[in-house]
Parts: C-alpha cells; sequence; structure tokens
C-alpha cells in the first residue's frame, strides 16, 4: 500500500526547509523546482555554474549532506530538511578549504567556470580519505568537464590538498616543491638588441600582424 503520510521522526518543517552553507531557510518554489535555479536566484549562490542543464558536464556541482550532487537535476523536494553546501560554503570563515588553497597554488583554472563544481566534487573525496590514489582522483574529476583542459593542474592540486590534509602543520611549499605548471599571464618581453633601435626591425616595418592595422 502507498505510503500517504511521512515518517514520524521526519518534522513537517524539514519538508519545507533546508540548511545551506550553515544556514536553515524556507525552500521557495514547488518541489519539482531546480535547486540551481533556487540557489542562484533566491539565494545569489551564483558560485554554482550553469551549464550544459542536462546533468553532464558538472558545472553546477554541489554538496548535499556532504555528497556530490548536479544542482541542474535535483529538485528542492530531494534537498528538503537536508544540507547543501556550495562553493561559497566551502571554507571556513576566511580560512580557505585545503582544496581552494591548493587550485590557487597550482593555478588550476583559466576560465574559471568549471571551478567551483571541481573543488567541491574534490572536496566530496578528500572528506571519504586523505591519501586518495591517481585512479581515484581521475574517476571522481573525471565527471566534470574542464573545457580549458587543466586536468593535470587539477590532478595535482588534489594531491597537494590530501598532504595538507595529512599534516595540517606543515610549511607552506616553497616554489619549485610541486610538478612545474605552464606559465600563465602575459608572455615576458624579448630584450631588444642595442645595436637596432626601437621600431626599426624590418619585419615590424614590412610586415602588420594579422587582424592589426598601422
Amino acid at each position: 500500500m502507498k505510503r500517504t503520510t511521512e515518517p514520524a521522526d521526519r518534522p513537517l518543517a524539514a519538508m519545507t526547509s533546508a540548511v545551506v552553507n550553515g544556514k536553515s531557510g524556507e525552500l521557495s518554489g514547488p518541489p519539482g523546482r531546480s535547486l540551481l535555479a533556487f540557489l542562484r536566484a533566491d539565494l545569489g549562490l551564483t558560485g554554482t555554474k550553469p551549464g550544459c542543464g542536462e546533468g553532464e558536464c558538472g558545472a553546477c556541482t554541489v554538496l548535499v549532506d556532504g555528497a556530490a550532487m548536479l544542482a541542474c537535476r535535483t529538485t528542492l523536494g530531494e534537498v528538503a530538511g537536508r544540507s547543501v553546501t556550495t562553493i561559497e560554503g566551502l571554507a571556513s570563515g576566511r580560512r580557505l578549504h585545503p582544496i581552494q588553497q591548493a587550485l590557487a597554488e597550482e593555478r588550476a583554472s583559466q576560465c574559471g567556470s568549471c571551478t567551483p563544481g571541481m573543488a567541491l566534487r574534490a572536496a566530496a573525496l578528500l572528506a571519504e580519505g586523505d591519501d586518495p590514489g591517481a585512479d581515484w582522483i581521475a574517476a571522481a574529476l573525471g565527471r566534470n568537464v574542464c573545457r580549458c583542459g587543466c586536468y593535470p593542474r587539477l590532478v595535482r592540486a588534489v594531491h597537494r590538498a590530501a598532504a595538507a590534509l595529512r599534516d595540517p602543520g606543515r610549511p607552506e611549499p616553497g616554489p619549485g616543491s610541486a610538478p612545474a605548471a605552464p606559465p600563465l599571464g602575459r608572455p615576458r618581453r624579448r630584450r631588444r638588441s642595442p645595436s637596432r633601435p626601437p621600431g626599426t626591425s624590418p619585419a615590424t616595418r614590412a610586415t602588420p600582424r594579422p587582424g592589426w592595422t598601422r
């Protein structure tokens, strides 16, 4: 026979509220409303990124009771009475979560669209154990898409965060202590030859760069 009432151990208030980043509040909208829409439109938590809308890219990953879930495919009814953590709530006060710190140290992002989801997916993995192997990391992060192809840096960041969790008192790694990453930002200018004044190179005089006008 189909159950018509909720279990006695689940208060009625839990059916219409949830804890988001440590704060309890009402879930506005019907039970079938997207969690992604609620977080972004109602709570202003825009760190949860909209992506494919089909649950394939992982950009909208959040934690529900500590487990990674896709906000675009999760309804308010599914999170009622539960705890939701977005990227805005991952840090502890002003102290970044180790994976957030590691992502910054490894410069493991370019456009940044996938970074919040990657961070939360990795945080869920590290909560299960502070020494995940390469296969476990690849399997976890493989559910999220990085369109910029920063996968090697992302994997290094998880290893770095795991090391920080295993030994919180270790000194901060110095330059060169982590696997090298390709340089980002503006390239360094070459030094001009002292024998040729600036702007007098035959190449710069005769051949403008494509797309530029002189």
